[in-house]
């Protein structure tokens, strides 16, 4: 998946680069950076001195020695001073330099942390914002694998107006709880045992006396005699042969058909949608391919595709949307509010504690 949030200390990522909230001064700070400086060992230390300093909104490499990764890319993020003294253009900037660095050293994969947001007292909702539309606007342009790492769930916030207007929706859309509610405040239920079923009579025996054999009251139905059971069974053969032959176009050639029809480049599509471009590949090879629910729904962001739409293509690989699924009822709102941001989408889900979009 090209961009991902994962709940992890950064010092065991496995990325190509690790990029590390620096201090401006060769120094080992605090937070992230001394756990960074600690897990890479004193190696780095001199690395980094060798740089000097480091201005807000610039970033230097350096080898990563004992991290999971090749290389350390030091960004200096600046202090939050009520956002008058051009703060979120030099965090922004900060994301920009890393991934161009990232890019000129050949990096695959790169894990970031929400830079500023620590002792630098960068709001998390507006440096969250700044970091996914870095993001967004590179990976327009790149297959680079993005994770952007955090401690816990409270560091990824939606904007205020976005996050009260999702948790409106999901309070009024959400049945799972209401279902409970109801069932646990029902009265319960009298269960009678259920008869026995009747045997068949057999071939014009009608009484509904009980069976001296079997204490069993005959049925009064005509009997079925064998030759018309095979020929009502070949009938049902038949009858299915005929609805195998009508089946619907499946989940491939129907997203595919779908694409054409939006005049958009395969490209566009799978880095809209959040896939690698190999994932895209197997998609599109494979006639029968069956998608994850996720990566179905992804696709169908991609394409923008309205509710109905969503919920046609979806369910030619065999899933639907509910109301007794959070996943399901985030997904409707977007969908509903044209909102198509799968990064937007996928921060949402995250807050809720639910799958993210895109590959598995």
């Amino acid at each position: 998946m090209p961009f991902s949030i994962v709940q992890n200390d950064i010092v065991r990522m496995k990325a190509d680069a690790i990029v590390n909230t620096a201090n401006p001064e060769p120094v080992i700070g605090r937070g992230t950076d001394a756990a960074i400086y600690d897990a890479a060992g004193p190696r780095l230390l001199n690395a980094r001195r060798q740089i000097g300093r480091i201005m807000p909104g610039c970033c230097a490499v350096t080898p990563a020695y004992a991290l999971s990764a090749s290389y350390v890319i030091h960004a200096v993020g600046p202090v939050w001073q009520g956002g008058e003294q051009d703060e979120p253009a030099l965090l922004r900037r900060c994301y920009d330099r890393a991934l161009a660095l990232a890019s000129d050293l050949g990096c695959r994969s790169i894990a970031f942390p929400l830079i500023s947001t620590g002792f630098y007292g960068f709001p998390k909702d507006l440096a969250l914002e700044i970091a996914v539309s870095a993001f967004r606007a590179f990976l327009a342009g790149s297959d680079m694998q993005i994770f952007l790492v955090v401690w816990d769930r409270t560091s990824v916030r939606l904007s205020e107006q976005l996050q009260e207007n999702v948790k409106k929706y999901v309070d009024e859309n959400y049945v799972e709880r209401k279902t409970k509610e109801e069932y646990a405040s029902s009265p319960k239920l009298s269960i009678r045992p259920r008869k026995r079923p009747s045997l068949p009579a057999g071939p014009g025996k009608t009484s509904s006396a009980p069976d001296a054999a079997s204490g069993f009251a005959p049925i009064t139905a005509p009997y079925a005699a064998p030759c018309e059971a095979a020929m009502a069974e070949n009938s049902d053969e038949a009858s299915l042969r005929d609805l195998l032959r009508q089946t619907d176009a499946g989940f491939s050639e129907t997203l595919l058909r779908l694409i054409d029809e939006s005049g958009k480049k395969d490209a566009e599509v799978y880095r809209r949608a959040n896939l690698s471009r190999q994932h895209f590949s197997k998609i599109r090879s494979n006639p029968a391919y069956r998608p994850t629910k996720a990566t179905a729904l992804a696709l169908a962001i991609a394409l923008e595709l309205d509710l109905e739409q969503t919920k046609d293509l979806i369910g030619r690989a065999g899933y639907a949307l509910t109301n007794s699924s959070k996943f399901d009822v985030i997904i409707t709102y977007f969908i509903r509010q044209r909102r198509y941001d799968i990064f937007e989408i996928n921060t949402a889900l995250y807050e809720y504690d639910q799958l993210t979009l895109g590959a598995s």
